[in-house]
């Protein structure tokens, strides 16, 4: 057996053992959900990078970086932007609102805000987490399977088997304590991968004499062009598409619920510093590995241009090393997808079995159906995985647009206007999940302007102009 795959046997049995530490420790859905309240400004920090940055960071946009070229730097820059504003406009308020409203779930947090429509909004809210995070969980499956194939030879079928497997027996043990301790490993982890193999990628080229400047500008390429050669509306588009990404991260409820478990409020602030300072060099890091495997391996080398990183990984470094590295990939896709199991099993048995259908269990019985509710779902996801043939990158868009303009608009208002209504939230989400499903199909649209853009706009207005349509109106008497 060799090193690369002891490491990464060593690094799953870790995964596995933090579950069953914090197995003990659910006495209630607040505890397995949000953990209590308790996390400190380090683990909440780690813990919402890492999540918020899965296969896709590690997989998808070094992958998409390959095939395009520096066109993705918008996408990279896009993330950043949606990193900085949620920590300075979304974080400390939704942690605070959660709180005074006894919220533990992004549904709850809609549905407690209001007097009146909470019922309507908890389902509606269910209904679009359920639908687009099947999809998100799947781009992670999906993830696992490459990775291990890649590495090992593990055919992708059985290696996201191993992956799915993993995730959902340490979630189902240890809930949201188990995913945030093993959360903050693979940070670090995904950080130190993102670091080490673009540094050791241009050292090895620049070693052999060859000149990235010139492999980047082959006749006849648009790599090193920002708008990939594209001009007028045409590169304006590119652009928006890009940074369209940031105004996903305010509506992703895996994300909302780090910001809510902060046991102290008041050191958001270092949580914030610590979340910035990861995602500059990760982004850059990823976007480097793309562009250098280019150069190494050349556009056409792979089949699957998301099979870049671990490639590199195996080819680059020494066994021991690439099995960390290795480990970060798997890491990446297990941070998030054990977020968004999570979420999708509290959406079930909090808010629809204990708030909308009205079934009193004790505390425990509560757990024990958060955890069938987790295998379940990690079910119906492996089985999308597995059926599905879109790239992760593509996956990850779809939800990350759906879920953004859903909730992004609403909860931005919510917390910024006090004029918001049920009535315009409600609107908000409908219009938000309507629009990314109806647009994502029509592809000359999407090409013009990006769903993730479309859709968030047009919720957002929905929510302002709805709001402004049921206000209640104050009579003023002559």
């Amino acid at each position: 057996m060799d090193a690369t795959l002891i490491g990464f046997i060593l690094y799953l049995i870790v995964m596995l053992a933090i579950g069953l530490i914090t197995y003990r420790k659910n006495e209630s859905n607040a505890d397995f959900f949000l953990g209590g309240r308790k996390m400190n400004p380090w683990v909440v920090a780690l813990s919402e990078r890492s999540a918020g940055e899965s296969a896709w960071l590690l997989l998808g946009l070094p992958g998409a970086a390959l095939a395009a070229g520096l066109i993705e730097v918008w996408t990279a820059i896009g993330c950043l932007l949606g990193i900085f504003f949620y920590w300075y406009m979304i974080a400390s308020d939704i942690r605070h609102l959660s709180e005074k409203i006894n919220a533990i779930t992004v549904p709850d947090v809609f549905a407690n805000y209001f007097n009146r429509g909470g019922a309507l909004l908890r389902l509606m809210a269910m209904f679009i987490i359920i639908f687009f995070f099947t999809f998100y969980l799947a781009a992670q499956f999906n993830g696992a399977g490459k990775v291990l194939n890649v590495t090992f030879g593990i055919g992708q079928f059985y290696g996201m088997v191993m992956g799915a497997a993993v995730i959902i027996i340490y979630t189902m043990m240890g809930g949201f304590l188990a995913v945030v301790w093993t959360d903050v490993i693979q940070g670090v982890l995904m950080f130190a991968a993102l670091v080490i193999l673009p540094v050791a990628g241009y050292f090895l080229v620049t070693s052999g004499g060859i000149s990235l400047q010139e492999s980047f500008s082959a006749p006849g390429t648009d790599y090193m062009n920002l708008t990939g050669g594209k001009t007028g509306w045409a590169g304006a588009a590119v652009i928006a598409g890009g940074l369209s990404w940031a105004f996903g991260y305010m509506g992703q409820p895996h994300l909302l619920t780090k910001f809510m478990s902060i046991g102290d409020a008041g050191k958001m602030r270092i949580s914030r510093k610590i979340a910035l300072f990861w995602a500059v060099p990760a982004f850059s890091g990823a976007l480097a590995i793309g562009l250098i495997g280019m150069v190494i391996y050349g556009q056409g080398h792979f089949s699957d241009v998301e099979r870049v990183m671990p490639r590199m990984a195996t080819d680059l470094m020494p066994d021991w090393i690439a099995g960390i590295l290795i480990s970060a990939a798997i890491a990446a896709m297990m941070s998030t997808a054990d977020s968004l199991l999570l979420v999708v099993s509290s959406t079930v048995a909090e808010d629809l079995c204990h708030n909308v259908l009205g079934i009193k269990l004790s505390s425990r019985a509560m757990v024990n159906l958060s955890r069938v509710v987790t295998l379940a779902v990690g079910i119906a996801a492996f089985i999308l995985a597995i059926s599905s043939k879109k790239l992760i990158f593509a996956m990850v868009s779809y939800a990350w647009s759906g879920l953004g303009a859903s909730f992004g608009p609403a909860i931005l208002l919510m917390l910024k206007w006090k004029k918001t209504t049920w009535q315009g939230v409600l609107a908000g989400m409908i219009t938000g999940a309507a629009s990314t499903i109806i647009w994502s199909e029509i592809h000359a649209l999407d090409n013009m302007i990006s769903v993730r853009f479309a859709s968030f706009v047009l919720a957002f207005i929905a929510v302002v102009m709805v709001s402004l349509f049921t206000r209640p109106r104050v009579i003023v008497e002559a």
